[in-house]
């Protein structure tokens, strides 16, 4: 019992050290709470903190040959998500702010957990990290336990899930106090951001 929590405990810690820096994604939560409140943001979060699960149960579980797969096809997963990314940003850039709290019907939230899962599970590259991590924390081991294994990859999206409502729930405090006006210039600044990184993978993958 004491071995399965310690697992849960590091799961928790890579599952939050990796879903912490501020990228394309976190950009995108940020926006969505902002614009359409927190629990677009926070569902926008679920999905990304879902693919990062996926991929810890990748390196978890030890399943070499799905991860050289997934690593193999970098180049074209990296592709359609570095479209997306485009696309969201140009989206993103020419949306009009809300004038008041959305009531984020189902299929809105439903579409802000599977973009957010899309742009996440097309970076392969994140199961490497997952493996460093896993080495260095002690905790490549799990593979071949599936009990201690299923433990690990709960954490994980414990761990990512933890981020995101800290984050959501931290945005959706100052957003009542935003002017309209200000919030235009979230929308360009967001969707430049989230552009510029969709042209930089793009970019990285003719280099």
């Amino acid at each position: 019992m004491e071995g399965e929590v310690g697992f849960l405990l590091r799961g928790l810690v890579i599952g939050f050290s990796i879903a912490a820096p501020v990228g394309p994604i976190g950009v995108l939560c940020i926006r969505r709470t902002l614009h359409d409140g927190r629990a677009a943001g926070l569902v926008s979060g679920l999905g990304a903190a879902t693919a990062d699960a996926c991929y810890g149960a990748v390196a978890a579980f030890g399943l070499t040959f799905l991860s050289t797969l997934l690593i193999g096809q970098q180049g074209w997963l990296r592709l359609l998500g570095g479209l997306f990314l485009v696309y969201l940003g140009i989206r993103t850039f020419r949306a009009p702010p809300a004038d008041r709290a959305a009531a984020a019907p189902g299929r809105g939230l439903a579409g802000a957990y599977v973009s957010t899962f899309f742009l996440t599970i097309t970076n392969p590259t994140t199961i490497l990290s997952f493996t460093v991590i896993f080495a260095g924390l002690g905790v490549a081991g799990a593979a071949g336990h599936y009990a201690t294994a299923a433990v690990l990859v709960g954490g994980v999206f414990l761990g990512s899930a933890l981020w995101w409502l800290l984050l959501s729930g931290g945005v959706s405090l100052v957003r009542t106090r935003l002017h309209p006006r200000a919030l235009v210039w979230v929308n360009r600044a967001s969707g430049l951001v989230i552009a510029g990184f969709g042209l930089l993978i793009l970019l990285a993958r003719v280099a």
